[in-house]
């Protein structure tokens, strides 16, 4: 797209000093899609013009339009609206553009990216608890980016950072010691983060239960909870396990072991991978070095407690404590360290961070504090802040165990994806046993990454597990479909006698519109990966992949494409059926969707 939209730009810009006689800056002549209502492939915007004072808008496009028709051979009629230039490019160029792309592996990628490092950190799990809905729609969003900034030409390096100490671990710990009598996951035939959470639960009823006299007598509930007997064993269990105490030490491997072998059962589930995993036991005293060197800087204060802290209301936030007075570190303490050692480690040129939006503030003074210590990362940092996801049922609460668990919610897809095949058998009866369990799978998982991932991130969301596995609509499955169905029209071309494509030979009378617009909506590809690449918005390329499906649905519908009158005019569509399905193959790959050949 970028190299027809220059030339075309580029002649538009020596006709107007030809013509003119001023000097046009290309990029003052701004391209787009022509929209559906008017006629045209792409609509130049010359109301820019205006300010050089060469006329009306209506006579700058007029005058430009003449001009590029008799320049531009693969242009063939323009109209003007209101100071819109609508250009239509030949069926040759099309025809051309399809034959040229249709095999084209460099198509489906870029290189803007060449030479620059991308640092993706996402998931970011706490070991107490199991991975749940909201951790998918980050680990979507955080696989997904990763694999639309490679196609884009940079090295990316995916992070994974556990919050595996403080408090919350503890919580888990107490509740095992006191009611756990020694159960393991094999013991009740369960995985390590489901029993590890079950005792989360189970701290926090335990919590309620000795917390509820205190608050019968009228105490604050904060006040209330520190005094309940599970609280103070959680306050020690951490300083224990802060001095190094063997036993609590040993615990906490023991049952942090069984998070990590657990949920790297669900990431190889999803077909996600991490090149480096940060440990917050690992990093979080490090950042007290961050600490002094913003004290020795003069960036941070000290306060008579020994606490350190930074003033930050000159640039619109907070003061900010780093270092409690006992020593002791915060979140953000250790995000400094972690910072500094992914630069000290791949000199990224830029850093994404895939969390909730209820850290907006927290990055912002992460990346303000950075910025004020002058690290030679400060200016690449980002938050891709995402909304968070409900069900129709309402929020979900960890420590209330109602959260929708992404185990349970990965096997209830892949249940109604199976029902949903049974109910159309004929379709799949040739399949394997093996076949179809990885058709559900496919499917399952299809219609739950893709419902996560087509929303805005930025946007809160409804996760709605029926609305995803329809094959209509806006669906993963819908999409899938699609894809399913060009595979089998290539099939069935295979047992026929159909001429390779050739450009030199006619097609019938002309390209139907069903031909055309699929054609210009391949066209984009690039531009679309781009600009999902650019804004970190895998939704983009969702959306586009089921433009795509849809547009190839009703180019199916209404032309014929193995049994044309002209056999050149069958090879084109076939050509042109194989090129939509490898664009929806290479979109939903970016995504972590995988596709099946039948459905």
């Amino acid at each position: 797209m970028s190299h027809l939209f220059q030339e075309i730009q580029t002649t538009a810009s020596a006709i107007a000093k030809e013509v003119f006689g001023v000097d046009i800056d290309p990029s003052e002549l701004p391209l787009q899609e022509t929209r559906k209502e008017f006629d045209g492939d792409f609509t130049m915007v010359v109301f820019p013009l205006t300010k050089h004072k060469l006329g009306s808008p209506q006579q700058i496009a007029e005058t430009l339009g003449i001009g590029l028709i008799d320049r531009l051979s693969y242009l063939t009629a323009f109209n003007v609206i209101k100071g819109f230039l609508n250009l239509s490019l030949s069926a040759e160029y099309w025809v051309n553009f399809v034959a040229d792309q249709a095999q084209s592996e460099a198509f489906l990628s870029l290189d803007h990216g060449q030479g620059q490092t991308v640092v993706v950190e996402y998931c970011s799990p706490n070991t107490n608890k199991p991975l749940h809905l909201g951790h998918l729609r980050n680990i979507i969003l955080g696989y997904s980016l990763t694999e639309i900034l490679r196609a884009s030409g940079y090295h990316v390096v995916p992070t994974c950072l556990f919050n595996d100490r403080g408090t919350n671990i503890s919580k888990s710990m107490v509740a095992w010691l006191a009611v756990g009598k020694e159960e393991t996951p094999a013991d009740r035939g369960v995985k390590g983060d489901k029993l590890v959470g079950d005792y989360y639960v189970a701290f926090n009823d335990m919590l309620k239960e000795q917390a509820a006299p205190l608050l019968a007598q009228g105490i604050d509930k904060r006040e209330a909870d520190n005094q309940t007997a599970v609280m103070q064993a959680v306050h020690d269990m951490t300083v224990k396990w802060e001095q190094g105490d063997p036993e609590v030490v040993s615990l906490w491997k023991k049952m942090n072991g069984w998070f990590y072998e657990a949920v790297q059962d669900t990431f190889s589930r999803m077909g996600i991978s991490f090149e480096k995993f940060y440990y917050e036991s690992e990093v979080y005293l490090k950042g007290k070095e961050a600490v002094a060197e913003g004290l020795e800087k003069g960036v941070f204060t000290q306060a008579a407690d020994g606490s350190v802290e930074i003033d930050l209301t000159e640039d619109k936030l907070d003061k900010k404590t780093l270092l409690r007075g006992n020593g002791t570190s915060l979140y953000i303490t250790q995000d400094l360290a972690i910072a500094a050692d992914k630069y000290a480690e791949f000199e990224m040129d830029k850093s994404i961070y895939v969390v909730g939006n209820e850290q907006e503030y927290h990055f912002q003074v992460l990346f303000k504090i950075l910025e004020k210590l002058e690290k030679p990362f400060a200016n690449g940092l980002y938050h891709l802040s995402y909304g968070m996801v409900e069900l129709p049922t309402g929020k979900m609460k960890s420590r209330e165990g109602t959260i929708v668990e992404a185990d349970d919610l990965l096997d209830e897809m892949r249940s109604q994806a199976k029902e949903e095949t049974s109910q159309n058998l004929a379709k799949v009866q040739e399949m394997s046993t093996e076949e179809l369990e990885l058709l559900y799978e496919t499917l399952g998982q299809g219609a739950l990454k893709y419902y996560l991932v087509k929303v805005d991130p930025r946007k809160k969301m409804l996760f709605d597990p029926k609305e995803s596995i329809e094959l209509k609509g806006n669906t993963g499955p819908f999409i899938q479909y699609s894809y399913a169905r060009i595979q089998a029209v290539k099939r069935k071309a295979a047992t026929m006698t159909i001429p390779a494509f050739h450009a030199a030979l006619a097609l019938e009378d002309h390209l139907m519109e069903e031909e055309k617009t699929l054609s210009r909506l391949l066209f984009r590809y690039p531009a679309v990966l781009k600009e999902a690449g650019d804004s970190y918005n895998p939704a983009l390329l969702a959306n586009y992949a089921y433009e795509v499906a849809k547009e190839f649905n009703r180019f199916y519908q209404q032309a014929t494409i193995l049994k044309a009158d002209a056999p050149n005019t069958s090879a084109f569509r076939l050509m042109l059926a194989d090129f939509a399905g490898r664009i929806i193959e290479q979109s939903l790959r970016l995504l972590g969707i995988g596709v099946p050949s039948r459905m």
